[in-house]
């Protein structure tokens, strides 16, 4: 549950906390990207005065292909985020409250619910690694045939004829290499 209803919190003193855990089995985060893991951890909500601060430190996994040699991985993501939520409505009178200062703020709904949904997916989304590996030393396929070079590390093929257009360049190279 990425919801919670604040307008008690909103009438606390300023500092006023309170710790909710999250367990989330399904979240949709972008088209092409597919969690393995449920999203766990806590979030912190605290009154300023004026909003509500949501603090949240969570964790899940995402599943992938590795870049170098495309079997299939899970990778784990682990992200901090830090919210404001506004006021839609005045928490006293029940008036909308005027959002001409801060058009883009996150705002909790007409019943005072904050929803962390956006929050949630954006810093899991921004959490994503660039590329995804199935570890670091991954020695990725063979560009010739396709051949897994984890499994084959000595795998190579015999020197092929070099293209006509860089001979000259492979004669250089010869000449200028230290013996």
């Amino acid at each position: 549950m990425l919801s919670y209803n604040v307008a008690a919190l909103l009438r606390a003193a300023p500092g006023t906390m309170r710790t909710y855990p999250v367990a989330v089995d399904n979240l949709v985060i972008a088209e092409d990207f597919q969690l393995a893991a449920p999203i766990a951890g806590e979030v912190r909500l605290a009154s300023t005065g004026r909003s509500i601060l949501a603090r949240g430190e969570l964790t899940t996994a995402m599943a992938g292909t590795c870049s170098r040699c495309l079997v299939q991985v899970v990778a784990p993501i682990e992200v901090h985020f830090e919210e404001e939520a506004l006021p839609s409505i005045d928490i006293e009178s029940g008036q909308p409250v005027d959002r001409s200062a801060e058009p883009d703020a996150l705002r909790l709904d007409e019943h005072h619910e904050l929803d962390l949904a956006g929050p949630v997916r954006e810093a899991i989304s921004l959490a994503e690694p660039i590329t995804l590996l199935c570890r670091p030393e991954c020695r990725g396929l063979c560009l010739v045939c396709g051949v897994d070079l984890n499994a084959d590390p000595a795998h190579h093929h015999a020197e092929e004829e070099i293209d006509p257009r860089l001979a000259r360049l492979a004669e250089w190279r010869e000449h200028s290499e230290p013996h």
